[in-house]
């Protein structure tokens, strides 16, 4: 069990780089499946996740060639279906959440599929309706041999009209990667329209996929027969553009993040600037000044603020915990609505213990009434429950007084990528212990 041991208190300063989008990256690994020629990836961030992806994508017999950090090759030519069967395939994908989308591409291109119950964050009901229902109207049969084995199968898919209950990301590019090789037109409504989405349809269209509507939530897809390989570049990560963004501020750090897609940020820059931080867009790169002090704005009516996730082009709710940690030091008062996971404000008492003041109202909700830098954090002991929240707790750490130890960083690992180095580079007073 790996552990960071952070002494807070130091302003950083310097440019920094985001890696690749961790949520693309685990979409356009499964979608080299669709194709027995070579597809090449680039920008591809070396985390947890996506090491296990490749690392089942191995296993299932397609060959993986790594050209250089964050470049790979990979050829799908001859896939172990026997594999999918076994007690080490269903162990290797219960541990990672994105394994559920290696169904559509194998059940588009081979008419069959397996998995497990996936894995991944516990951070609230993750249903899977989404992906299944969705296999089912294409024309897959689902069966269920074991408690733990999921059987798709189908002679062919064929398209369909697709009113999806909701826009799951997952099983939006899940049915994206099963309706190109169906037979006909396959039409998609109430899509998820992530970018990370549109990166898939696009890198799908260029290995010859015919797919309309592209950062809509209304998709069309004439299938075609059979795609060829491509290179794709993977975009950055708008998770970590949003948590540097959150970083600065609270840190009181000046700090530059290069090339990050600005377009395809959506509303993070807007949020934040909600929360009284600044942000200057400089090209592709954002510049963020120190911020002594930053206030949280109100309502045109004089109500409190509010903050809370939705789908795109809502704010994203991985960075509802960067909002949150990011108020602690404002002036003012905000209420942060988590309304797409019902578990993932629970690592708010560690805040409290810290001395932020948030009062955690339900599940969903936490009103945070700022500090407005009258008095630091204290630095504690702590343990990351999700990604998310142990990147919060980190930018609490690196704000307080005195030192702080964040254990579990595993969980961290599978998000974000040399992030020590990276911190240290800066400035950050920041030693990972390996145990």
């Amino acid at each position: 069990m790996s552990y960071f041991i952070l002494e807070g208190g130091h302003a950083l300063k310097g440019e920094i780089t985001p890696q690749g989008a961790k949520n693309e990256a685990l979409q356009v690994l499964c979608a080299v499946l669709l194709t027995d020629e070579t597809v090449q990836i680039e920008n591809v961030p070396e985390i947890l996740d996506v090491l296990r992806l490749i690392e089942i994508l191995k296993e299932m017999g397609v060959e993986v060639t790594r050209l250089d950090e964050g470049t790979y090759q990979f050829k799908a030519a001859n896939i172990d279906f026997k594999y999918l069967q076994t007690k080490e395939f269903i162990s290797a994908s219960a541990s990672i959440r994105a394994s559920i989308m290696l169904l559509g591409p194998l059940l588009g291109r081979f008419g069959k599929a397996f998995t497990s119950r996936p894995g991944g964050d516990k951070i609230g009901r993750r249903p899977l309706t989404t992906h299944f229902e969705g296999f089912v109207k294409l024309g897959a049969t689902l069966k269920q041999p074991n408690h733990y084995l999921f059987e798709l199968s189908a002679n062919p898919l064929k398209g369909t009209y697709l009113l999806l209950n909701e826009a799951s990301v997952t099983g939006t590019a899940n049915l994206i990667m099963a309706a190109v090789l169906a037979k006909g037109k396959t039409t998609i409504f109430n899509a998820a329209c992530e970018p990370y989405i549109s990166q898939l349809c696009k890198m799908l269209n260029s290995m010859g996929a015919d797919i309309e509507g592209i950062g809509s939530n209304l998709l069309t897809i004439n299938g075609v027969d059979s795609l060829k390989g491509c290179k794709h570049r993977i975009l950055s990560d708008m998770i970590e553009i949003g948590s540097f963004i959150g970083l600065a501020a609270v840190t009181k750090s000046e700090l530059t993040i290069k090339n990050c897609a600005y377009d395809q940020l959506g509303q993070i820059p807007y949020t934040f600037a909600k929360l009284g931080i600044k942000t200057i867009r400089q090209n592709d790169d954002i510049f963020i000044p120190r911020h002594d002090e930053y206030e949280i704005e109100l309502n045109m009516d004089g109500s409190i603020l509010t903050i809370y996730d939705a789908p795109w082009p809502g704010f994203t709710p991985d960075l509802i915990s960067i909002a949150l940690v990011s108020a602690i030091q404002a002036k003012g008062c905000v209420l942060i609505h988590q309304k797409m996971f019902e578990s993932r404000l629970f690592f708010v008492d560690k805040l409290q213990e810290m001395g932020a003041q948030i009062i955690l109202c339900d599940p969903h909700r936490a009103t945070v009434i700022g500090l407005n830098r009258r008095y630091n954090l204290r630095g504690t002991t702590m343990a990351s429950p999700d990604i998310r929240a142990g990147v919060a707790l980190l930018i609490a750490a690196l704000s307080a007084d005195g030192t702080s130890k964040i254990q579990n960083v595993e969980q961290i690992d599978r998000g974000y990528q040399h992030l020590v180095e990276r911190l240290t580079s800066l400035g950050a007073v920041i030693e990972r212990i390996d145990q």
